[in-house]
């Protein structure tokens, strides 16, 4: 343990030297890797330094206890201060996936309940973008789908942290999987609640770097754009469709007014699929079961409820109730993204201690 954690100090310092030197932000993409792994062992050197400091000064505390008893409650004060720090740094030492720096794509897909799964899928993405402004994260709209009514069939999207805080996919990942509604829809004239699905896919964005594809692989489409976009969009061959034939996965955008940059987007999502797909094979080469949404990609999970009647959310995978969906649907997800990162750190500490012990 000891030595785990001298080579965190010690590479943290390597980064702070990386970071102070100019040929670093030479290469924007080995920059923002520092930056990154510096921000996450941050919070760990400042948790250990200040445990230092703590424990020298119990030390001195509780001698000076021994010859003046006055000294006996800052003794008790610094003790418990102590252990808050420790129990902080067993939870940013836990075992992590090495994703949760990364920024997000998201993904949202209607499902069953044909228009009225469109209009979810459309309350699911302001959510997301309500959620995201309120944490200072910046949503970029890759490419859409959208319905008469104003759903979405289908919509991408890219979520970029700060510099400081977590990073988004840390913290969406674990909304992947099938989200449930039962609600009146809008198109129902009999006032029956119905229930349909949409499917949330959520992915670390990659790197260039971090994923190597070979230009042979792919085969690359261009059409023209359909649906809303203005002048432009839909007269002339933009939309750009990727197919990488080894894995089978198909990526397309037409959001862009410029065939280059609809090609940089679809890029950019298959290079997270990619990511994504071989963190599922990861995880099942190792048989290794667990709650987050990298091990359910394929969205088979069905996840939460959202119960308009009662004005109830339920997290199925946690047990997770609350009676504030009006609230949740706004942007106010705090409450059940700590729910959710409570019970994986719990995991995570419980597959580092190891049955038996």
């Amino acid at each position: 343990m000891a030595e785990g954690v001298d080579a965190l100090v010690e590479e943290y310092h390597t980064l702070e030297q990386r970071l102070a030197d100019p040929a670093t932000h030479a290469d924007p993409a080995a920059s923002r890797a520092v930056g990154r792994r510096y921000s996450e062992l941050t919070p760990i050197v400042s948790a250990l330094t200040e445990r230092e400091r703590l424990s020298g000064d119990l030390v001195a505390a509780r001698e000076l206890a021994g010859e003046d008893s006055a000294f006996a409650a800052e003794a008790e004060a610094l003790d418990e201060r102590l252990a808050a720090v420790e129990e902080r740094l067993t939870r940013l030492l836990a075992p992590r996936d090495p994703n949760d720096s990364h920024d997000a794509i998201v993904e949202i897909k209607s499902g069953e309940g044909g228009e009225e799964s469109a209009l979810f899928a459309a309350d699911l993405f302001r959510m997301y973008e309500k959620y995201s402004e309120a944490r200072g994260w910046k949503l970029e709209i890759l490419d859409s789908q959208t319905t008469d009514l104003g759903g979405l069939k289908t919509i991408t999207f890219a979520v970029k942290g700060g510099s400081e805080g977590e990073a988004p996919y840390g913290v969406l990942k674990f909304e992947g999987g099938v989200h449930r509604v039962q609600r009146v829809p809008v198109t129902e004239s009999q006032g029956r609640v119905h229930t349909s699905a949409a499917g949330v896919l959520v992915m670390p964005e990659a790197e260039e770097s971090d994923v190597v594809i070979n230009d042979d692989d792919l085969r690359i489409d261009v059409f023209r754009s359909s649906g809303p976009g203005g002048q432009g969009v839909n007269t002339t061959d933009s939309a750009v469709r990727i197919t990488h034939q080894p894995s089978g996965i198909v990526v397309s955008c037409q959001n862009e007014r410029s065939q280059l940059q609809n090609k940089e987007a679809a890029m950019r999502m298959l290079r997270a699929r990619l990511t994504a797909l071989a963190e599922e094979k990861a995880a099942a080469e190792a048989a290794e079961s667990r709650r987050s949404q990298v091990r359910t990609v394929d969205r088979s999970e069905r996840v939460r409820t959202y119960n308009f009647p009662e004005n109830r959310i339920a997290d199925h995978r946690i047990g997770y109730k609350a009676h504030n969906l009006d609230q949740v649907l706004a942007g106010d997800l705090g409450a059940v993204v700590t729910a959710l990162q409570e019970a994986d750190l719990a995991e995570r500490l419980a597959r580092a201690v190891g049955p038996g012990r």
